[in-house]
């Protein structure tokens, strides 16, 4: 099956309904900002269901899921649209412009989405994959301190990985003397083959590749800063109003995930075979073996969206510098879809932390 839907012309037209979207929110009333929206009313199946994604292995369940119909399988006669992006701000801007109606994405831009939508636009619904990001340097950076002067990369502005960076640099005092700069993934390997780039902190399958192909080394594996080494690197949100008004597509689409997560579990082998055949299909390149056994032995595939965590991410936009407030997290999580799907399948239910509540 192929995966390779990609509308440009819809990303733009989002962007500039963001644009639009924050100018009116900065025109509103406090009381109108406190407003809560009316619910809207359950219209049952969608017509179709507008699926974003990313190629990186770090997002194996989606591309897994998408690959093997596990999506469509469940969907029956709703259509899926599936849509690529390259990094969580693009996907942010067409979710808020009504262009996409869930999905896969870095927890980082996930919070954004809802922060810049006062709370309303989207809700975090399930996980998809805990770790996949690494800081790897070259081989003359031994410690932080050798990164002083130095230049460093992420996908975007703003994304899952900036975030991480951002944060550690200012912990350990290396803001002012530390470089940062934003590359798409691609990009960031040629740079760093012919030496324009020092080091940069990438989800799977890209840390795997400027290690194994272009010759860094890992320097710090962001699970190690994390309790049990685990953390939100791919999260699934939906648009609230496509929630309220398509809940039974929502939970078919959910069911597909976890159909996907299990098969992934089940047989790493054959799901890395999928992953590559999709990566090959959407990039025109596909990993070589140790590649992507490398970078399946940093991800773990799992429903959970580890919901105890977003309060400290969203701490660690302040700490980075992207926010000047921690946004609030608080009603931010509806796992109640997802704990259905899970209950029927005779599986544990998920926590939300207290994210389901305002």
């Amino acid at each position: 099956m192929s995966i390779t839907s990609f509308r440009p012309a819809r990303v733009l037209a989002a962007s500039a309904a963001v644009l639009s979207l924050i100018a009116v929110a900065a025109g509103c009333s406090r009381a109108e900002d406190d407003a809560a929206p009316a619910a809207s009313a359950d219209k049952g199946p969608a017509t179709e269901l507008r699926l974003g994604y990313f190629p990186n292995v770090t997002h194996a369940a989606a591309l897994v899921g998408l690959g093997k119909g596990l999506f469509t399988k469940e969907l029956g006669s709703t259509k899926l649209v599936p849509t690529k992006f390259n990094a969580g701000p693009e996907a942010v801007g067409a979710l808020l412009g009504g262009s996409l109606d869930a999905s896969f994405i870095g927890s980082g831009p996930a919070i954004n989405a809802y922060a810049k939508s006062n709370g309303e636009a989207v809700r975090l619904i399930a996980g998809t994959t805990s770790g996949g990001a690494q800081l790897v340097v070259r081989s003359t950076i031994t410690k932080p301190e050798d990164l002083a002067g130095k230049t460093v990369v992420t996908p975007q502005l703003g994304n899952t990985q900036d975030v991480s960076l951002k944060k550690w640099l200012a912990e350990k005092n290396l803001t002012k003397t530390v470089k940062v700069t934003n590359l798409e993934n691609a990009q960031t390997l040629d740079a760093f083959k012919k030496g324009d780039v020092d080091a940069a902190w990438l989800p799977e399958p890209w840390s795997s590749r400027l290690v194994l192909d272009a010759g860094a080394k890992v320097l710090l594996d962001e699970a190690s800063l994390w309790p049990d080494g685990k953390f939100p690197t791919t999260v699934l949100i939906v648009r609230t109003q496509f929630l309220q008004e398509h809940p039974e597509s929502v939970k078919q689409l959910l069911t597909g995930l976890v159909a996907s997560i299990d098969s992934i579990n089940a047989d790493k082998t054959a799901a890395k075979t999928e992953v590559n055949k999709q990566l090959l299909d959407l990039t025109g390149k596909a990993l070589k073996p140790a590649v992507i056994d490398r970078a399946f032995s940093t991800i773990e595939a799992t429903a959970d969206p580890i919901a105890a965590q977003f309060p400290q991410l969203a701490k660690d936009q302040v700490t980075a510098g992207i926010a000047k407030t921690a946004p609030s997290v608080s009603g931010f999580a509806d796992l109640g879809p997802l704990n259905e799907v899970l209950t029927k399948a005779g599986k544990p239910t998920v926590d939300a932390a207290g994210l389901d509540k305002k």
